[in-house]
């Protein structure tokens, strides 16, 4: 339990000083340094010209500086990150019997969302998340789906003889 607590605690203190709120405070810093700076130098009447040259040079430094921090502390996101489903293979296993083939498959989905069809020899097979797939299969025109059967993101199928009515 107390692994717990402190995991809990360490999630709390990233969300209470994250970047981007301890950005917010460098800057009005940065800000008050700057006009300390231009006070003391716009104090020495002597200097001329010499003081508005610092001042310039002081602004263009603040400048660079919140360039600087602003680069460190934006988070950068990829502009493209490939689902999972294209980086990975589609794997699949076709069991060819006598009277029958078996088609055995990982698919994404519930149930409700697995559709999967025979047309002319090419197995087509949808899933959730824009998830489709199509396998030719070696198969008779008069060979069709027999078997359903959908569990745990694996779909088994059984090609069969379809029996005339």
């Amino acid at each position: 339990m107390d692994g717990c607590l402190y995991r809990n605690s360490v999630t709390s203190y990233k969300s209470r000083y994250s970047n981007d709120k301890s950005f917010d405070f460098i800057i009005p810093l940065m800000v008050l340094l700057f006009l300390g700076v231009v006070y003391v130098i716009s104090l020495r009447n002597d200097t001329g010209y010499v003081s508005f040259i610092l001042i310039g040079i002081t602004a263009a430094i603040m400048i660079y500086w919140v360039r600087v921090l602003k680069k460190m502390t934006k988070e950068v996101q990829p502009q493209y990150a490939p689902k999972e489903s294209e980086t990975k293979n589609w794997v699949y296993d076709l069991i060819k019997g006598e009277n029958e083939i078996v088609f055995v498959a990982e698919v994404p989905g519930p149930e409700d969302q697995v559709t999967v069809r025979l047309i002319e020899g090419v197995l087509y097979v949808r899933g959730s998340g824009h998830f489709s797939k199509e396998v030719p299969i070696e198969t008779t025109p008069d060979m069709g789906i027999h078997d359903f059967k959908y569990r745990n993101g694996v779909l088994t199928l059984r090609i069969k003889k379809l029996e005339a009515l």
